[in-house]
Parts: structure tokens; C-alpha cells; sequence
């Protein structure tokens, strides 16, 4: 062999038959949206992706263009490889293999989109753009490990050129369009959170990776990697037929993907089944179409199949079946969707009437029977809410849980993520995140002749970044909060307010506060679902500390705040205000006032959800109101 063999043979994976599938799918036909493979670590996704490279088939590229340009095809070309074929130019061709672009988790968008060639600044005086990563990855793999942490303002970048298939770059009086049509795979645990939804939904084919639990299997793994690990070359060599096997076989499902025909029937069937199964995107149907001609391309033949529907929608459908976030999602719903909908295809046009009002019911008996936490609290709340008068039912409705979806922006200085909007003279001789345009412009004035920077000239970047935010709820499950079943309220305002944080990728923690003292349920985690797990868990009871669960809030929020400076804190107190444990010997209400001045104090913001109904007979002093005049909290009647 020319070279040392360092990535495991695609062939040898054992298992993760789904995963490979999707992956073949998408090198055969990239318009299917990327691949998300998720899963436990230790489980293979990262190995089977950079596997993946070896068995693609190899592309021919502009040779002297920095973004792999298709030289036989206009409309895969940059503005400048277009303008030498408009002028007659005969554009130089190379066979490239095609690779696996690595996105890593800290990168800017300077460097994914691209930034100023300081070289040719400073020696030909000339403005040109250095190509970034998406420039690397246009007609190759682009791999995101660990996609659930990657920042917002990359991800928006990202995303926006995988729709539109360009990159269009605006840097430094620099416009340059170049075309970013990459197979995009990502991979994550979800024990480090979800995705974000916009994320999720542009990811054409979704698998979950799970280590086999068969003994031989399991057994069979770790010898191929030992023997990978001694001799990686002799291994590969065991496996290169295979490899030339699955290569041809991509190679030869591209070149008949365009000549695959699905029925008009199948089509229907298709449609008939996402609809049955609720599922509002379109992107459902498209995908599965793609994805099956690919399946039949692969297969060699030129029509798909009943076979190959139901394992493109097994590939498709599983991440859109959630309407809203934590939804459980029935893994057998698509087969019992497609049973339900096959027998329509074979009866008679008054037996399909009455096949498709049943397909109604049917269709809303599933959506309803999901069993996810959100519908039970849903459920709760709606019976306990016609406990209380027409005016808190209404307010419950004029309560608005996503109030923006980004999150709230900081300006920032030497802090390199975020998008630059000004620049100012470095702070403390610190050169982090340096504005290279704005440094040569201002070297340029003052040099004569050849330029020279000096320190005086050094300018560093301001911008504009999605502050990180911590959200802490605070439940009262006191024995108050149980008086007219407050709690279930409650908890149906915390699931709102969780779906929130989870749309803006917030960081989340739990404080419930009963008996003697607060307790942090659930420390600082993006892992939503345990939030909602530790809300349905949670006991009703006992004294109100409401003082312990200020406190409580204090400690986490200066903790968390030295842990990162750009972090803001918010505090969202759902309760009743009756308390009646104070910390130590001291007055109770002097406790609440002092508390609420450091919480002020500490730039905590905070927001009281109020659970007292608007007539109460209940005596016992609330402590809202001397919470507010101290912080000036927002204050929602619940």
C-alpha cells in the first residue's frame, strides 16, 4: 500500500446495519438532508463515520480552485471557476478522493465561511478571501461530532448553507458566492441534550446507534480491533475486496439514482402513512421518496418497492413524529401505521370511504395515546383550572412561555464566538480576536511604502454573541401549594417553562422547596428530561421555606457565575408566597427583603408565578409582594 492505513475498514464494523444503510443513502444521494446517528458513547458512530471515506467513490474537481468545483456542471461552480468557462477557458480537472471534513466544536464563523487572506494583503496590497471549512467540505463529507453542543450562531451559518447548497461571504469589502454541497452526518449522546429542533429537522435520515448486546457479537468487535490495533495494514487487507465491493456498488447506485421510478400507489401509500401518523412537515414524504430510490439504486434495480418504503420511513420518520419536545416516540408506530394503511390499497373504492374514517380515528386515538408527560400535565391542568374563576383560566392562556427563540445578545469584547459588528484598541495589551482588516487599515495610513504594524495599530474584535443563560425554577411543594391542588398548576407552568429553555439552550436547574429547607433537585444540565422526571416525582407537603430557597438560588447563581463570566442567571419562582420557615433566629420578612437584595445585588433576574387564586380566604401574609418592591420581579398570575 502507498500509505499507512489508519481509519477501520467500513466492512469490518460489526453490526449497525441501519446506520451504514443511512450513511450509503446519503453518499448516493446527499439532497437527502445528512444523517444523524445517536447514541451511547463507546457505540461507534464517530469510527463508522470517518470509515465511511474509503468506500466513496472519487470526484472530479477544478484542479486549481480552492472549492472542489464540478468542472462538467455550471451550476456546481464559483463565481470565479463560472466566469472562465463564460470567457471559453478550458478549466484544469483532477480526481480527488472524497474525505471526511472534521467541524469542530469551537470553531467561528470566520473560519467556517471563510475570512481575509492576510498574506496577499500584506504583500500585494490586494483584498481576497482564505477559503474556510465549508469551502473544504463542498462535494465531501462534513462530520459534526457531539452536534448537540455545537453554538447557535454556528449552527445558524451551518444550516443555512445546507439549505441553500452556497456560501455567500461577506467579509472585509470581499463578496465571494461558492457552492457548499456536502453530505452532512452528525453525531451525539443525548445523555449531553437534545438538539435543537431547527437542527433536528434538517437532518434528512435519523439512527439510533446502540452496541449489540449479543455475547458474539460483542466478542467479535473486540477481536477485530485488536487485530486493527497490531496490524492496522494486513487487517485492511482482509477487507479490501469488501470495500471495493460497497465502492461500486455506490458508484453505480449514482449513476442509476435519476433513472429509479416509484408508483403512484407507493407514493400514496407513503403520504397516507405520515399522515396517519401526524407528522406536519413535508420534509417527511420528500425524504423517504429519496431515500427509497436510493435503497432500490443500491440494490440495482429501477423501481422501488413496498420493502424499500418501509425502511426508508424506519430511517426518516422516527425524529419528526415528536410534535413538541419530549414527546416519547413509539419506535413500532411506523409499522403499525404502514399495516393499517396496506389494506386500503386492496379494497373496494366504498370499503376505502369507510377505511379512511376509520384512518381518522384511528390517527387521533394515536396522537392521543402517546403517554408523554406533557399530555398528562396537559390533562391535569386543564381539570383543575375549571376549579378556579373565568379570570385565572384566561390568564393562564395570556401567559406567553416563548418569548423569542434565540435568547437574549451581549456585546462582547475577546470573546471569539458571536458575530463581529465593531472593533476597539486591545484592553490590557490582550490581542485575543484580532480585526486583521481594521489592523492593516490603520497601518496602512500611518506606513509608507511597505506596511508595518505596530502595537498602537493592533485593533480586536466587538461582537454581537447569544449570552449563555442559566434558568433555576423554583417549585413550592408545600402543604399551601396542595390546597386546591396549586401544585398540578404548577407543574404545568414548569413544563412551559422548561419547553422554553429548551427551545433557547438554556442551561436548567430544579430547586423544590417543602418541609424545613430547599433542596437542588436537579443540578445545572441541559438534560431536560431528567427536569421532567424530577417535576412528576415531586412530593406535595409540609412547611413553606420559601427564605432556604432564596438562598438556595444565591449560592447557585454565584457558583455558576464563576464558572463562566458571560453567564446571566434567572430565577423563575413558581409559589404561593406563604412562608413560614425562616433560616435562623431572625425575622422571617427581613430574612425574604435581605435575601432579595443580594439576589438584586448579584444580577439575578427573577420572574414570580403567582398561584394564589384572585379571591382567597386563606389569612396567612403572602411574601410576593415585598419580593417585588425589593427586585422588581415580574410578576404573572397563574
Amino acid at each position: 500500500m502507498n500509505k499507512r492505513v489508519t481509519i477501520f475498514p467500513f466492512a469490518a464494523i460489526v453490526g449497525l446495519e441501519k446506520a451504514k444503510l443511512a450513511l450509503l443513502i446519503a453518499a448516493v444521494n446527499p439532497t437527502v438532508g445528512g444523517v444523524l446517528l445517536k447514541g451511547d458513547k463507546g457505540t461507534g458512530k464517530s469510527t463508522l463515520v470517518r470509515a465511511l471515506a474509503d468506500v466513496l467513490p472519487d470526484i472530479e474537481v477544478v484542479a486549481d480552485c480552492p472549492f472542489n468545483c464540478n468542472p462538467n456542471n455550471a451550476l456546481e461552480m464559483c463565481d470565479s471557476c463560472f466566469e472562465r468557462l463564460k470567457r471559453g477557458e478550458e478549466l484544469p480537472k483532477a480526481c480527488r478522493k472524497m474525505k471526511v471534513v472534521d467541524l469542530p466544536l469551537s470553531i467561528t464563523v470566520d473560519r467556517l465561511v471563510g475570512t481575509l487572506d492576510i498574506k496577499k494583503a500584506l504583500k500585494e496590497g490586494v483584498r481576497a478571501l482564505q477559503p474556510g471549512l465549508l469551502a473544504e467540505a463542498n462535494r465531501n463529507v462534513l462530520y459534526i461530532d457531539e452536534v448537540n453542543l455545537l453554538d447557535d450562531y454556528v449552527a445558524d451559518v451551518l444550516l443555512d448553507s445546507a439549505a441553500m447548497g452556497w456560501n455567500i461571504v461577506e467579509r472585509e469589502g470581499v463578496s465571494v458566492k461558492h457552492p457548499a454541497r456536502f453530505i452532512l452526518v452528525g453525531s451525539m449522546n443525548p445523555e449531553e441534550g437534545e438538539l435543537r429542533p431547527q437542527i433536528l429537522d434538517r437532518f434528512g435520515l435519523s439512527v439510533d446507534v446502540e452496541a449489540p448486546m449479543d455475547l458474539d457479537l460483542r466478542i467479535e468487535i473486540v477481536k477485530r480491533v485488536e487485530r486493527f490495533n497490531k496490524d492496522p495494514d494486513s487487517f485492511y487487507d482482509e477487507y479490501k475486496d469488501e470495500q471495493m465491493k460497497i465502492k461500486r456498488q455506490v458508484e453505480n447506485a449514482r449513476s442509476l439514482i435519476s433513472k429509479v421510478e416509484i408508483s403512484d400507489e407507493l407514493l400514496k401509500m407513503v403520504a397516507e402513512t405520515v399522515i396517519r401518523m401526524g407528522i406536519r412537515t413535508n420534509r417527511a414524504e420528500i425524504v423517504t421518496v429519496k431515500a427509497a430510490k436510493a435503497i432500490a439504486a443500491l440494490d440495482g434495480r429501477l423501481e422501488v418497492t413496498e420493502e424499500d418504503i418501509v425502511k426508508a420511513m424506519e430511517l426518516a420518520l422516527p425524529h419528526r413524529l415528536r410534535a413538541k419536545p419530549f414527546d416519547q416516540v413509539d419506535k413500532d408506530m411506523i409499522k403499525k401505521a404502514i399495516s393499517e394503511v396496506r389494506p386500503q390499497h386492496t379494497h373496494s373504492h366504498h370499503d376505502e370511504k369507510r377505511e379512511t374514517a376509520k384512518s381518522k380515528n384511528d390517527s387521533n386515538y394515536s396522537q392521543n395515546s402517546q403517554g408523554n408527560a406533557e399530555a398528562l400535565f396537559k390533562a391535569d391542568l386543564n381539570v383543575q383550572v375549571k376549579m378556579f374563576p373565568q379570570q385565572i383560566r384566561q390568564s393562564l392562556k395570556d401567559i406567553s412561555f416563548n418569548r423569542g427563540s434565540r435568547g437574549a445578545r451581549i456585546t462582547v469584547v475577546g470573546y471569539p464566538h458571536g458575530y463581529p459588528v465593531s472593533y476597539v484598541p486591545p484592553l490590557k495589551a490582550s490581542f485575543n480576536d484580532v480585526d486583521i482588516n481594521a489592523t492593516l487599515t490603520l497601518a496602512s495610513l500611518r506606513s509608507k511604502g511597505e506596511i508595518r504594524i505596530d502595537e498602537e495599530d493592533i485593533r480586536i474584535r466587538v461582537r454581537k454573541a447569544r449570552a449563555p443563560r442559566l434558568v433555576v425554577l423554583l417549585l413550592d411543594s408545600s402543604g399551601s401549594m396542595a390546597a386546591l391542588r396549586r401544585i398540578s398548576i404548577a407543574k404545568g407552568l414548569a413544563w412551559k417553562l422548561i419547553e422554553d429553555s429548551y427551545v433557547k439552550r438554556d442551561l436548567v436547574s430544579l430547586i423544590v422547596f417543602r418541609g424545613l429547607e430547599a433542596k437542588v433537585v436537579v443540578e445545572p444540565t441541559r438534560r431536560y428530561d431528567y427536569l421532567l422526571d424530577a417535576l412528576d416525582k415531586t412530593p406535595t407537603g409540609g412547611r413553606t421555606p420559601l427564605a432556604s430557597a432564596l438562598n438556595t438560588l444565591l449560592m447557585l447563581a454565584r457558583t455558576a457565575k464563576m464558572r463562566s463570566k458571560w453567564l446571566t442567571v434567572k430565577g423563575i419562582l413558581i409559589t404561593d408566597g406563604k412562608a413560614n420557615v425562616p433560616l435562623g433566629k431572625s425575622d422571617l420578612e427581613a430574612e425574604i427583603l435581605m435575601l432579595a437584595q443580594a439576589l438584586k445585588k448579584e444580577d439575578v433576574e427573577l420572574e414570580i408565578y403567582d398561584t394564589r387564586p384572585f379571591v382567597s380566604i386563606d389569612p396567612s401574609p403572602s411574601y410576593i409582594e415585598s419580593i417585588i418592591k425589593v427586585t422588581s420581579a415580574k410578576v404573572f398570575k397563574a
